[in-house]
């Protein structure tokens, strides 16, 4: 069997690139077998902070995490508590979240939802929701507080320049040698310059110059599965995917070279900050590289948690996402 993801196991999404993928299908299949969805508010609990995150952007100097059973969760100290969110109306498995400032938010995840929060992750209201099937979104981002795209199952592409008002689902050309554009797209995101990425199966990274509105298929030369991609100045560009693979590119994606990265397992999630480039697998592996991804120093949490994002906060606090939640890396080769 090919290692795309099919809407017959979904659970979990992006954590453990066989693992926790093929758990998030099975529930979203056992989803899929009911007569209706019926959309629920997300329970308040004092367990949320040990939730399984996916996903985590800074707002403003706030950091807000997403994850499952629609926990959103908040931190006002650089990730040294967290508290829930007041109010999200979905209790379904959100994968990815982007901010434009302090305030503007959107979050996507299973059943095509996206929501959105004009008060810094408190408050949440739905934008989309598709319950004639289950067609989970992975990646969001925003350009302002218009422009946004967001992508998921079989090169699906929604854009919106109305502040997610209203949604567009775009065409995709296929890539070379297919007949269709079918591949999932695992995660997005943009650099300064008007470049969006989001990488996909068969090593390919799906790009668009122009917001969105058209796009074009890069070949790393990987034959398999990429989860991330981080976009650094100077047209810098670093994919990263199953079984340590990580590739990079210093011109826009034209061109890539393979990176040792030193990981055996599956690099489910780079992040980029202030000179910074760092990255996770999916057994507690930690990445980190000041040379701009050229070469890695590699180190590995003490407890060994499956993790499953990562964040450099605006004060250059690390902040690692689990299936217990989210913890702060200390730097000593463990998580705190």
């Amino acid at each position: 069997m090919k290692d795309s993801i099919r809407p017959t196991r979904f659970r979990l999404w992006r954590g453990a690139a066989a693992l926790l993928l093929a758990a998030c299908l099975n529930a979203a299949a056992a989803e899929t077998q009911a007569l209706a969805l019926t959309l629920h508010p997300a329970e308040q609990t004092v367990l949320a902070a040990k939730t399984m995150m996916l996903a985590a952007v800074t707002a403003g100097k706030r950091i807000v995490a997403v994850g499952d059973h629609g926990v959103v969760l908040l931190s006002d100290d650089e990730g040294q508590s967290w508290r829930q969110a007041r109010s999200v109306p979905a209790d379904v498995m959100l994968t990815a979240v982007s901010f434009v400032d302090a305030q503007q938010g959107w979050a996507v995840g299973h059943w095509g939802l996206i929501l959105h929060t004009g008060d810094g992750g408190e408050t949440w209201t739905v934008q989309r929701l598709a319950t004639d099937e289950d067609r989970p979104l992975f990646g969001v981002h925003f350009r302002d507080a218009r422009r946004g795209v967001a992508v998921g199952l079989w090169s699906l592409i929604l854009t919106t320049d109305d502040g997610g008002a209203t949604w567009r689902t775009q065409t995709l050309p296929p890539p070379a040698g297919a007949r269709r554009a079918d591949l999932n797209l695992f995660s997005l995101t943009a650099d300064r310059n008007g470049n969006w990425y989001a990488p996909s199966e068969r090593g390919l990274v799906l790009h668009s110059a122009d917001d969105g509105l058209t796009w074009n298929w890069l070949t790393t030369g990987f034959k398999g599965s990429l989860w991330s991609v981080a976009a650094l100045p100077d047209g810098v560009l670093l994919a990263a995917g199953l079984r340590g693979a990580l590739y990079r590119s210093v011109d826009g994606g034209g061109n890539w070279s393979a990176v040792a990265s030193g990981a055996s397992a599956s690099i489910i999630w780079l992040a980029w900050r202030d000179g910074k480039l760092i990255g996770v697998s999916v057994d507690g592996e930690f990445l980190s590289s000041h040379d701009q991804g050229a070469s890695f120093q590699r180190a590995h949490s003490d407890d060994r948690l499956a993790l499953t994002g990562a964040l450099i906060s605006p004060g250059g606090q690390t902040v690692l996402l689990s299936r217990q939640g989210p913890v702060r890396y200390s730097g000593s080769g463990s998580g705190q």
